[in-house]
């Protein structure tokens, strides 16, 4: 059946699939002869391809006479694959908190709800996810601020695509703390982590520490085991928070830049703004926000 796709009559049904996504169940779909205007065929090969779309299961028509012709249900899975629309690669941190599995929860349901597709990677360092999409293994980068706009001063063809508001990314970082007191002698720090890494240098700049370099996702072990003293984290992570002592940011520096560590955003290459744009409309920021939070309060269970 999918060979049937190389044919005239096929390649037809490519064209009339990315138009018959946008039009939703229940509603008229447009004429044979808009097709033809549209797409510059002919009548026999338009209604071949609405046939193919039939028999594929893609899509299931109802003439209603004068009325017209209407779109009684759809495959909207299947109508990407045909229309060779690819769904979108999202790169997001590795899901260790209740905000983050809320926020990929809600990116997924919002794309489910206008019938569409997203996968989304999880990686550790907001560097490295602007960097899968620099080199093309993903569409979007979901980073805090700070790190988007210190790589789009970098590579200025980067774009922010989307904002997602105050507290999306990380709610607040903290100092945590080995032992509540005590000298603070080695600091945790991933230098593969923009956020964590400057946050570390600008509290504690001009302190004599000496910094163990560490993949962030161990820092609780390190700490519990007392082989750093402090750490700069996130209060999201409940381990940390009701594990170790946490104190605020004690230098002007540090608590500025901590501001741009909270709100989530979404990075593209600007020269795609306009395809994925396109990917992206009837995605709605407000719904994935609502369903963060809910996620967040154990009103919904997580699923990504």
């Amino acid at each position: 059946m999918w060979e049937k796709f190389y044919s005239k009559n096929g390649l037809a049904a490519k064209n009339i699939a990315k138009e018959l996504i946008k039009v939703e169940v229940g509603e008229k779909i447009p004429r044979i002869s808009d097709y033809c205007s549209k797409l510059s065929i002919g009548r026999g090969t338009v209604q071949s391809a609405f046939n193919l779309l039939d028999d594929m299961k893609a899509i299931k028509l109802e003439a209603r006479g004068h009325l017209g012709t209407y779109l009684i249900s759809k495959d909207n899975h299947l109508l990407l694959e045909i229309a060779g629309i690819a769904p979108l690669i999202g790169s997001m941190p590795l899901p260790y908190s209740r905000k983050y599995e809320g926020l990929a929860t809600g990116i997924v349901e919002q794309f489910e709800s206008a019938g569409k597709t997203v996968h989304l990677i999880y990686m550790r360092g907001g560097m490295n996810r602007i960097e899968a999409v620099r080199t093309k293994r993903s569409d979007f980068a979901i980073v805090s601020k700070l790190t988007a706009d210190y790589m789009i001063a970098e590579y200025p063809n980067l774009k922010i695509f989307k904002k997602f508001g105050t507290g999306s990314y990380v709610a607040v970082h903290k100092v945590f703390l080995a032992q509540s007191s005590g000298t603070v002698k080695r600091v945790g720090v991933d230098l593969e982590s923009l956020d964590q890494k400057q946050l570390t240098f600008a509290e504690f700049e001009n302190k004599d520490v000496e910094y163990i370099h560490v993949n962030y996702m161990q820092l609780f072990d390190m700490l519990h085991s007392k082989q750093i003293d402090a750490a700069v984290w996130n209060a999201d992570d409940k381990r940390m928070t009701e594990t170790f002592t946490a104190v605020e940011f004690s230098l002007p520096k540090a608590k500025k830049i901590s501001q741009d560590t909270t709100e989530a955003v979404i990075v593209i290459d600007g020269d795609r703004e306009q395809e994925l744009a396109d990917k992206w409309d009837s995605v709605e920021i407000e719904s994935i926000l609502s369903i963060q939070q809910s996620v967040e309060k154990g009103e919904k269970i997580p699923r990504y």
